[in-house]
């Protein structure tokens, strides 16, 4: 299958400028291309992911990509479908998070071999020795206020106010798109449905200031059946970085999707075949809840951001938690499998029996549930179930000397601190 076929069949082309002429370019030779990642915290998300792997699998195809972090547009903020202006961070800490975000970015291209091998870019680098002057002259001019106007990301904002700085923004990504034309030979450019209107500022630039023709090409935003998006703007990102979302918890994640998302979630974020996707799905809804495609979901996309040792790491806790066997499981897996679960700190001088502990702590909400818990045996202490109303914490339960790990009933979780 021809990789623009494969791409539209796994659901990935949102959006194309002349689509027969994309196509004809892809067939005909190697094309280079470029995705943009403005450096907006010090890690990407699940969102990114789609271009990101739409960009390796061009590349996997032969065509040549080009990872561009914007350390200049990260400098003004990109008011695409956001309701109020984004705070300005400073250069040092913009600087920063270009360099964890290329350090991501080399993870998924390949950029040590081959006549295609990707080839990292910042646009501060062109932006930061053009003058405000010879910037307006040499390439405003190429732009009409009502062209830029008719952009959904600016029409959107208009009633509650634009500043020129975000207003600008898809000049300075058309400028993008222009460089690396001229330097680079790019002729595509792939991204979000949402950058729509700032690509195609790109394609303008090219065909009246050059006299060239540039492509776009936008893959979808990324929803799942309820129409709730991933981004971290919804609240609900899921990072890749491992210090902002642990292995577990993306393992959690995939887990957790809907039957009804699984499969299209398993074209777009996996590099297993179409083929081996059908099989997949004819399996899974055989038997759904045996969650099939929920487990090889979570198995390749945790493997692909995380490696494989990471992997195998959340499934154990997976297991070992959803058996109770907290032993099984050292300090630093307890911390990834449990983060984010309700935390009490111990005092030293606090000598509470259980049934205090559990009050004390927010366990329960009465010594007199508290007691019925632990005479119940629904109260556990590192997997051991405690069912003595005077049992006081000892040395012993202190795992490596650094929590406690209470169990209420088969789910519900809770750390004790020292």
């Amino acid at each position: 299958m021809h990789i623009f076929d494969e791409l539209k069949e796994r659901g990935l082309v949102f959006q194309t400028t002349d689509e027969a002429a994309l196509r004809k370019a892809l067939e005909e030779g190697q094309v280079s291309y470029y995705s943009g990642y403005d450096p907006t915290a010090d890690s990407l998300h699940l969102g990114h992911l789609v271009a990101i792997l739409t960009s390796r699998r061009l590349q996997l195809a032969g065509h040549k990509p080009y990872a561009l972090v914007g350390g200049a547009t990260g400098l003004i903020g990109d008011p695409s479908f956001r309701d109020a202006e984004r705070s300005l961070q400073t250069k040092e800490t913009v600087e920063g998070w270009v360099k964890s975000i290329q350090d991501q970015l080399s993870r998924f291209l390949d950029f040590e071999k081959g006549d295609n091998k990707a080839e990292m870019v910042n646009n501060y680098d062109w932006f930061s020795s053009i003058s405000f002057i010879d910037f307006l002259r040499d390439v405003g001019k190429y732009f009409t206020v009502n062209y830029m106007m008719s952009k959904d990301s600016v029409k959107s904002r208009i009633e509650t106010g634009i500043s020129y700085t975000e207003f600008a923004y898809q000049i300075m990504q058309g400028y993008d798109f222009y460089i690396l034309n001229q330097n680079h030979g790019v002729t595509l450019q792939i991204g979000g449905s949402d950058q729509w209107g700032n690509m195609t500022a790109g394609t303008e630039l090219l065909r009246r200031k050059a006299d060239k023709t540039g492509h776009v090409m936008t893959v979808p935003l990324i929803t799942d059946a309820t129409g709730k998006k991933f981004g971290k703007s919804e609240g609900n990102a899921v990072w890749l970085n491992p210090d902002k979302t642990s292995p577990y918890e993306m393992y959690q994640f995939w887990m957790n999707v809907m039957d009804a998302d699984a499969i299209r979630f398993l074209k777009i974020f996996t590099f297993l075949s179409l083929d081996e996707i059908e099989e997949i799905r004819q399996q899974f809804e055989a038997a759904p809840h045996e969650r099939l495609a929920q487990k090889v979901l979570a198995r390749e996309v945790v493997s692909l951001v995380h490696g494989q040792e990471a992997y195998q790491e959340a499934l154990n806790i997976t297991e070992q938690l959803f058996a109770g066997n907290i032993k099984n499981l050292s300090v630093k897996e307890l911390k990834q499998g449990l983060r984010g679960v309700p935390n009490y700190q111990v005092q030293a001088e606090d000598n509470l029996n259980i049934v205090e502990l559990l009050v004390t702590a927010g366990v329960v909400n009465s010594k007199r549930q508290a007691r019925e818990d632990v005479q119940n045996g629904a109260i556990y202490l590192n997997g051991e179930r405690i069912q003595d109303l005077d049992y006081v914490l000892s040395a012993s339960d202190k795992l490596e000397d650094e929590l406690t790990v209470i169990r209420r009933g088969k789910k519900k979780y809770f750390v004790l601190t020292y």
